[in-house]
This record gives C-alpha cells, sequence and structure tokens, in this order.
C-alpha cells in the first residue's frame, strides 16, 4: 500500500502548526515519511505532551512524605500504612464520549483501570465526573444514556464497584460533554511496577488483545476543537471489551508474581507509539519494534495504523528473558496474546520495522521528554464585582428551584446503573458523600471523592481552583476521613487563547495554595484542552478527584440524623449569594465573584471535625445550595423532618466555605460546643431534627412532598 503524499492539508491534519512540522524536519535532517509524521504527530499532539500545560504543571505541590510515586507514572501512589498503598488517577475521555457516548465512555473506564493495574494494583474502586449540556438541549439525553450506561456497562462486567462521582448540566457543555474518570487500586508498597525500561537487548512484548483499526488518530483528534466534520471522526473512537479487560488484568498481576517484569506499560493514547517511547525514553533506551510480529485482527494493516490504533486492551512490557516461557504461559493460560515484537537498544533510537523493511528510523528521546513546549500568552480573568443584591425568596420555593434541578436532584437513576457492591467492601455507596471501601482484612477504610464547581472557575480561577480542592477536603473529613493526596483532571477549551489560558493559569496557582495548605499533594492527572466546538468553550472545569484513610472504624462517620438531635454549623455564615446555586437555579443567572476560600480556616476545621469525631455520628460539608440543601439532603436520608431557626435567604443558601452541618444528641452537642470554644471554631447551634416536614422559619413542607421531587426530578429530565 502506497503512503499518502505529505500535503500541507495533510500536515495540518495531523495537529502541526508550520513551525513544528519545520522542527520535524531540523530534527530528521530530511522530510519524514507518512508513518514518522504519524509518530511525531502523536507524541507532539496536546494529549499527550502536555506542550500547553507542562510549564504550570510544574508548579504543583506533588510531594509529601504519604507520598510514594508523583506525576509521570501510569498514576500516583500514596502509602496508607502496613506496607499497602492505594495507586489512583483520573482521566478524560471527552471528545471521543462526545463522537460516540457509549464506547467513548466505556473505554474511558477502562483505559483508568489499566493505569492502575499496570503498576501492580488490583482495582477497588472507581468514580466517574461527567458533564452534561443543557437538558432540553436535543443532544443531551442521548449522551446521558449513552454515557452512563456506557460508564456502567464496562465496570460492572470488570467487577469493579463504581463509589462516587458527580453529574452537572450546563449550556456551554452543549457541544462538548466532559467525561472524567477515576480509579484507584490496592498494592503493597514493596510489589509496585514502573514503566522505565532498562537493559540493552532486553526483549519488549506485546500483550492482551489483537490490535485493530479502531481508534487510529484519536490521540490527536482530542487535541482539537469540534466543528462540522464531527461526525467523521466516529472511526477515530475505540471499542472496548470489558471481560478481556478483566482477564488481562489476572493475567498482568499474575505475570508480575512470576519475576518476569523489568517495565511495563499499558497501551492507551497513541497505542504502541507511545508506550513504546515512553518506556524507552523514561530508562534512556531505545526500542526496535517488528510491526509483522504484531497481533492482528485485521489484514493488511499498515505500520501506520499499527502505529497509532488505539485498540484496547492491550499492555507492553519489557521482559526477562530467562523468564520468557513462565510468562507465555500465563497469558496462554488466560487465552490473551504473547508476543516478542521488538528489542530494547542502547542508542537513542525509534526503529520501527515490517516485513524487513524500514517504516520509520527515528531518535526516541525527540519523541517524548523533548516535544515541544509552549508558554502560552495568558490574561487574568477580571475581577468579578461582587454581588451586593438582597436577594429574597420563599425558602420552600427556594429548595424547590434546587431540588427539582437535574444539577441538584438525587443521582438514583445514574448510580443505580453501577454495582457499587461488587467485591463486598463497598461501607458507603454513591449518593451520600464520599465513597468508601474496606481495606479487605485490616481495620482500616478508603474514602474518595470528586469535586468542581465550574461557575465559580469561571468567574474566578484562583478561588475555583482553590474551592474544588477545599471541597474534597471536607467531604473527606466528613466522613472521618483524613485527606491525603489529590488527582487533577484539567478540562478547558483552546490555550491558544489567552483568556483561556489564564483560566488554566489562575486554577493552577489556586490549585497549588488548596493542596499545599490542607496536605493533599498531586499526584496523578491529566489535562484535556481544546474543549470547544465552533468556538464556543466549556467552562473551566479542573476536576479534584482525592483520596483519604479512615484508619480505624470508630474513626469513620457513617450516622443518619435522628430524631430529637440537634443541628449544629461549623464555620461562620455572611451570605455569599455571588455565583451559587439558588441564584442559578432559581432566577437564572450566573453573576457576582465566588465565594473567598480561607485556606487556615479550612485546616482548622477540618482538623476541628476530626479531632471531635467520637460525638459527631453525622456530618455533612456545605457547598451548593448552602445550609438549606444540607440540611435538606440530611432530612431525605434519614427520613426526618428538620426544622431551621431562620428563613433568611442569604443564610440559608449563601455558599460561604470552610462549614460543616452535624447532626447529634443535646449531651454530644454540649461537649462539642466546649471543645470548639477551646479550639477558637465558630459552632452555632441552627436546628433540630424530628417530625414529617422540613421548616425554615415560618416557611414549612411536607417532607415526603419533597422527597418525591428531589428523587425523581432527575430522571425526569434526562432517563
Amino acid at each position: 500500500m502506497t503512503d499518502p503524499a505529505i500535503t500541507e492539508d495533510v500536515i495540518a491534519a495531523h495537529g502541526f502548526t508550520p513551525d513544528e512540522y519545520a522542527e520535524v524536519i531540523k530534527i530528521l535532517g530530511r522530510d519524514p515519511n507518512f508513518t514518522e509524521m504519524g509518530i511525531f504527530s502523536a507524541m507532539w499532539n496536546e494529549h499527550c505532551s502536555y506542550k500547553s500545560s507542562k510549564k504550570w504543571l510544574r508548579t504543583l505541590p506533588t510531594e509529601g512524605p504519604q507520598v510514594i510515586c508523583g506525576p509521570g507514572e501510569n498514576a500516583g501512589i500514596v502509602d496508607i500504612g502496613d506496607g499497602q498503598c492505594i495507586v489512583f488517577k483520573m482521566e478524560s475521555h471527552n471528545h471521543p464520549s462526545y463522537i460516540e457516548p457509549y464506547q467513548g465512555a466505556a473505554t474511558g473506564v477502562g483505559g483508568i483501570l489499566r493505569d492502575v493495574f499496570t503498576m501492580g494494583a488490583r482495582p477497588i474502586a472507581a468514580m466517574n465526573a461527567l458533564s452534561f449540556g443543557e437538558p432540553s438541549h436535543p443532544k443531551t439525553r442521548q449522551l446521558v444514556n449513552g454515557v452512563v450506561a456506557g460508564v456502567g456497562g464496562y465496570g460492572n462486567c470488570f467487577g469493579v464497584p463504581t463509589v462516587g462521582g458527580e453529574v452537572r448540566f450546563d449550556k456551554s457543555y452543549n457541544g462538548n460533554c466532559l467525561v472524567n474518570a477515576f480509579a484507584a487500586g490496592l498494592a503493597d508498597t514493596d510489589n509496585i511496577f514502573y514503566s522505565a525500561a532498562s537493559g540493552v537487548g532486553m526483549p519488549v512484548v506485546y500483550l492482551g488483545a489483537k490490535t485493530g483499526r479502531d481508534g487510529v488518530g484519536g490521540a490527536t483528534m482530542a487535541s482539537a476543537e469540534f466543528d462540522d466534520t464531527i461526525e467523521e471522526k466516529r472511526p477515530t473512537v475505540q471499542v472496548g471489551d470489558p471481560f478481556t479487560e478483566k482477564r488481562l488484568m489476572e493475567a498482568t498481576l499474575e505475570l508480575m508474581a512470576t519475576g518476569a517484569v523489568i517495565s511495563i506499560q499499558d497501551m492507551g493514547a497513541a497505542g504502541l507509539t507511545c508506550s513504546a517511547v515512553e518506556m524507552g525514553d523514561k530508562g534512556g533506551l531505545g526500542v526496535r519494534l517488528d510491526l509483522e510480529k504484531v497481533p492482528q485482527r485485521e489484514d493488511n494493516m499498515t505500520a501506520y495504523e499499527m502505529m497509532l490504533s488505539e485498540s484496547q486492551e492491550r499492555m507492553l512490557m519489557v521482559l526477562k528473558p530467562e523468564l520468557e516461557a513462565e510468562a507465555r504461559a500465563v497469558f496462554e493460560k488466560w487465552d490473551l496474546d504473547f508476543a516478542i515484537v521488538g528489542e530494547t537498544l542502547a542508542e537513542d533510537r525509534f526503529l520501527i520495522m515490517l516485513n524487513g523493511e524500514v517504516k520509520a528510523d527515528l531518535p526516541l528521546s525527540k519523541l517524548s521528554s523533548t516535544a515541544p513546549e509552549y508558554d502560552r500568552p495568558w490574561v487574568a480573568t477580571p475581577k468579578a464585582a461582587p454581588f451586593g443584591e438582597a436577594l429574597t425568596i420563599d425558602p420552600i420555593e427556594g429548595l424547590k428551584a434546587l431540588i427539582s434541578s437535574p444539577n441538584y436532584a438525587a443521582k438514583s437513576w445514574v448510580y443505580e446503573q453501577y454495582d457499587s457492591q461488587v467485591m463486598a467492601d463497598t461501607m458507603r455507596a454513591p449518593g451520600a458523600g464520599s465513597g468508601i471501601i474496606r481495606i479487605h482484612g485490616t481495620q482500616k477504610a478508603v474514602a474518595f471523592t470528586s469535586d468542581v464547581t465550574p461557575r465559580y472557575v469561571k468567574a474566578n480561577p484562583v478561588e475555583g481552583g482553590k474551592q474544588a480542592v477545599a471541597e474534597a477536603y471536607r467531604n473527606l473529613t466528613a466522613v472521618g476521613a483524613k485527606p491525603l493526596a489529590t488527582t487533577d483532571n484539567m478540562n478547558f477549551g483552546n490555550p491558544e487563547k489567552p483568556e483561556i489560558m489564564g483560566q488554566f493559569v489562575g486554577a493552577i496557582k489556586g490549585i497549588g495554595a488548596a493542596v499545599a495548605a490542607l496536605d493533599m499533594p498531586i499526584v496523578s492527572g491529566n489535562v484535556s484542552l481544546y474543549n470547544e466546538t465552533d468556538g464556543k468553550a466549556i467552562l473551566p472545569t479542573p476536576t479534584i478527584g482525592a483520596v483519604g484513610l479512615i484508619e480505624a472504624p470508630e474513626r469513620a462517620i457513617l450516622g443518619t440524623m435522628q430524631d430529637g438531635d440537634v443541628l449544629l454549623l461549623v464555620g461562620e455564615t455572611a451570605g455569599h449569594l455571588g455565583q451559587s446555586a439558588l441564584l442559578a437555579e432559581a432566577f437564572g443567572r450566573t453573576e457576582g465573584d465566588a465565594p473567598v476560600v480561607d485556606l487556615e480556616t479550612e485546616k482548622a476545621h477540618g482538623d476541628f471535625i476530626r479531632a471531635n469525631h467520637a460525638d459527631i455520628p453525622c456530618c455533612t460539608d456545605l457547598s451548593d445550595g448552602g445550609l438549606a440543601l444540607a440540611a435538606f439532603e440530611l432530612a431525605e436520608a434519614a427520613g426526618k423532618g428538620v426544622t431551621l431557626s431562620t428563613d433568611d435567604t442569604a443564610l440559608l443558601f449563601g455558599e460561604d466555605q470552610g462549614r460543616y452541618l452535624i447532626a447529634c444528641s443535646a449531651v454530644q452537642a454540649e461537649r462539642i460546643q466546649v471543645a470548639a470554644k477551646s479550639a477558637n471554631v465558630p459552632v452555632t447551634k441552627v436546628g433540630t431534627a424530628g417530625g414529617d416536614a422540613i421548616t425554615f422559619g415560618g416557611a414549612t413542607a411536607a417532607l415526603g412532598t419533597l422527597v418525591a421531587l428531589y428523587r425523581s426530578a432527575f430522571a425526569d429530565a434526562v432517563a
């Protein structure tokens, strides 16, 4: 098959700027052939090279005594004691999920699971953070149904519990949904596997499923805006098989136990190209691949197609040659391909052969660590005018506006499609705050959460970035967990626009300040840029996934509100309504500044909650919807009414940060208030639990009526 001519259109279709293509020619001292151009395109695109974001990502705090492995590997690793660690990461599969919702979401789940078990960890939990356009938009219903089915279809068949996540709707996502997938696994600290190749002349082994033409060019597609040619991009979406992935995981973990693995890398974005280049680059070695040895499920595949295919359920490893027979036997037992397809080289060379013919001969180091890096021009987001209007609404009507919106209604329609109980270690299923997984055979548990408020980030990227981390910190704290570390999934528009790049820079600054102050370093993550359609960008959405440790069962805060309980508010309420959920849902307005996040206060209040866990049977943090929504959610979970002492709109719906709502007995409330005085933490009695109504000052409504609305609104909007 003759390679296509390399025209200006072909160069542009591969995502090169004229300067970048000129740099390729300079590196090679000649024009690249078609396969070489494809390899450079795959490694230099935004999705793989992080060329617009590397400068700023380096500023994030990534270290701490709890960190075993920070960014740069397949996933991050934190120590949880007793020789055990949690391996975790969050990644986006946004563009594929918009084009082909089911497979895009399914393969997003598959990819993040491989990132975890590639490092020797057995996956124990999954989450997903989903952002869709307006419910009334003609494409939204199809996207929601397809994405949710894809997430559930893959995760359920693979056999990992989905324990948390979030779903939001906003018109900015009409042309570009976000699907952010999180996975965490458990490993022994003395049995972690990394991707850096070592040793010259070592066999490079292909593992797993066969290579097809699905996903060719997927990474390049994910590094571009959408336009009216979107349907033409459908072939770039991968196709997943969760049952093959389950076998691949078991085979990989069994293989690792043989001692045969020198290094290992999953094949994700840019497939064989990226996995081989990253292994070689991290080890300071070259790689030769003989493509005729690659297991293929389609006839007459070209070198270009094999190198850029993103077929799923595949791995690449460097093998100890003396253990080849043992390693091969493991994969044959699991009915998976095992093929030696090349070897490591001493020189800096990426040599691609097909039937004895050289298809690409490139300097390997120029493909990865020395890929282009840009210091994009950026302008800071202008400071928003504070929202000074005195809003007034009947408090029950305000609550109804929130709980009838798919943004704040119960998400049971979503998470009931996910298996949250498989493996039998789930202590807290989705829908009630942080998900919690018991560490089997120990007294420990690990909590997981995912958080961001995009409208805050758009109004004030620095405070919005801080708030995403602070809310994750509070969600973990509210279940009694000590926050350990975070993973970030940075979803933004076109970084070549200075105002978009300014959003990214501001968010990074806010996230960096917060993870440092709250001792939650970033250990892994993903950047997804060019989330635009026809020039319209999404809301800036830097999703924060976070992990916390519950060291003993008595430290967990998992109770529900009881009749006669006292409701205590931790933290001060000024009544911040700028960019609030109430303003958006009840008044259809997005105005004002994001709430200020005082990181010292966040830390002090979190420490106070954890220190007094013995007197706190039930707790939730306050975020969207303020005190009113938090109190309602406690009431709905317990099936008991709530009476709050105020009907003031700002006090009920204000979104001031650093706050928690506690439900406890009168005796416990007294002890908490004494402890609060000693710790100089503001704690106020705001109401009581009991009865069958929600009462805010003089306004009241039957709990059953509100609960019915809350539980049905999401499905009514999108099912």
